[in-house]
């Protein structure tokens, strides 16, 4: 059973904010980047062997050959533009940075505009996919949203008990079938939603790799059959990434953007790895045409533990002072 479904999750003291348990969450990941990078920005004068080092630092938390670019270059224009001086002025300058190359993919999600609002929920085995999908049916709940659930990923059982047990918890209706098409599980959960006035579905779809063509042409049936069901929908497409397969997420988001049209991102397990500057690099490599959003990161296993994304939380928590 999944830990996040567990009624005694709820502790009697109350828990730390979500700023300080992003930050602890990110606390491999600050390691690799903002730990090095106060060490490195305490050393006093800005010099070549400086930037340098920070070049280095960038790269092994994965923010990627194009990010760390960027990151530079905008740097160096910092540097003889505002006439810094100290590692310090450096670090307070990248921070900023960063949020600036970060904050496009900064949008909430809104699902006011149709009724019901339904988003499809595709990622590779092992992503956290159904796990994230019932943190987000919770927090949609706590909006005052009522929910339904389509176990569309008809290849694995165990997904399928999962999504029932958290119905079963938490009074959501859960669609699924034993056996069958991934796509009539879905078509027949829009109707029930339509039926019964539901404000948002979350379609569940089988884990696949990139490299699966017929599996990814599959995906892209379930997705036609949703918009005969209801037409313009999906609404969302949501792509559930692992936090630890660093630049590999970039390979992702293009094969299932290609496949589906991806509009949102969910990147989970942040708190397991040290390549959370990956986020740096999705980033900087956006579709042409239509950027994609992080909608929300996951740092825990705790049912609250998935958050709408927000640059300047993230960046902050990368650095061990970071500014208010």
């Amino acid at each position: 059973m999944l830990g996040f479904l567990k009624k005694s999750d709820s502790p009697a003291t109350p828990r730390p904010s979500w700023a300080e348990r992003l930050k602890a969450g990110l606390a491999r990941t600050r390691a690799q980047f903002g730990g090095q990078l106060s060490g490195l920005f305490g050393r006093g004068r800005i010099d070549d062997e400086m930037l340098e080092e920070l070049e280095t630092t960038l790269l092994m938390a994965d923010v990627g050959v194009e990010a760390t670019r960027y990151l530079l270059d905008e740097l160096r224009t910092a540097v003889r533009r505002d006439k810094l001086e100290t590692g310090a002025q450096l670090r307070d300058a990248l921070a900023g940075i960063l949020v600036q190359l970060l904050k496009p993919m900064e949008q909430p999600l809104d699902v006011s505009a149709h009724t019901p609002f339904i988003i499809m929920i595709v990622g590779v085995n092992g992503s956290g996919k159904t796990t994230s999908i019932g943190k987000l049916a919770k927090h949609l709940q706590a909006k005052g949203k009522s929910v339904l659930l389509a176990a569309g990923d008809t290849f694995r059982a165990a997904a399928r008990e999962q999504l029932a047990i958290w119905g079963e918890r938490n009074d959501v209706t859960v669609i699924a079938q034993e056996s069958g098409d991934s796509a009539a599980v879905i078509f027949d959960a829009v109707n029930a939603a339509k039926a019964r006035g539901i404000d948002v579905v979350l379609a569940d779809t089988a884990g696949r790799l990139p490299t699966q063509l017929h599996l990814m042409e599959e995906i892209a049936k379930v997705k036609r059959v949703i918009a005969k069901a209801e037409p313009a929908a999906p609404h969302e497409v949501l792509l559930v990434l692992d936090a630890n397969i660093g630049q590999n997420a970039l390979a992702q988001v293009k094969a299932f953007d290609a496949a589906v049209g991806i509009t949102g991102l969910v990147v989970t397990k942040l708190d397991g790895t040290a390549k959370g500057g990956v986020i740096a690099a999705i980033a900087r490599q956006q579709p042409a045409g239509h950027p994609i959003a992080l909608r929300y990161i996951g740092i825990g296993e705790g049912i609250d533990d998935l958050q709408p994304f927000s640059a300047r939380e993230f960046a902050d928590a990368l650095f061990e002072s970071p500014n208010p």
